[in-house]
């Protein structure tokens, strides 16, 4: 990797990774490792799939009463890694964390698969303690209510981490790794970032 070669913004160099994700067929190359805080300084860690990307963030779908959208009440700087070791490579996202508008989360709701709908339902209380047998009778009963059609939970919704700082990891010999990373300059000029390579 060469700085040279870089895109002007690293949405738009995620964006060119991801297509190589994409086309080297890795599974489920939309998985992304999410971490959080909560307000006592403890992280958490879980795998969540990215929903949407650019111009200006990254999108996550999930229960606002989850262990991680509460932390992200607490404290919404998060991070956010795409592990691609198959192709040698690595993504690290740190930004802020902040809910998408109820009209957005609505849409892609509607995208869904129905079980998928009734699945967001079903789960409720996410994060709470509960046997399988409860949960499979509360899916059974949400699909007998709704057949069809699915309504939006008013639990459930989008968020969107909007990037700080965004490092490209590409894997060399002798650990002589690439490690190139994109630094916003300053919270008032968010198209302007500076380019820095660090020390493997």
């Amino acid at each position: 990797m060469d700085e040279r070669d870089l895109a002007p913004d690293p949405l738009s160099q995620f964006d060119t990774w991801f297509a190589d994700a994409v086309a080297a067929e890795l599974p489920e190359p939309n998985a992304m490792v999410l971490a959080t805080v909560t307000a006592d300084g403890t992280p958490t860690l879980r795998t969540v799939l990215l929903k949407g990307y650019g111009p200006e963030d990254f999108r996550f779908f999930t229960n606002h009463g989850s262990r991680k959208a509460r932390a992200i009440a607490e404290n919404p700087r998060v991070s956010l890694l795409f592990p691609w070791h198959p192709i040698r490579r690595q993504v690290i996202i740190e930004g802020i964390a902040e809910r998408l508008s109820r009209e957005a989360s609505a849409a892609y709701f509607r995208t869904r698969p129905h079980g998928s709908q009734l699945g967001a339902w079903a789960s409720e209380h996410q994060s709470a303690v509960i046997t399988r047998e409860e949960l499979e009778q509360r899916y059974a009963e949400l699909a007998r209510r709704w057949p069809d059609e699915v309504p939006l939970p008013d639990f459930w919704g989008g968020y969107r981490v909007v990037p700080t700082s965004v490092e490209f990891w590409q894997g060399r010999p002798d650990r002589l790794h690439d490690r190139l990373r994109y630094r916003r300059v300053h919270a008032d000029e968010p198209d302007k970032w500076v380019v820095e390579r660090l020390s493997p």
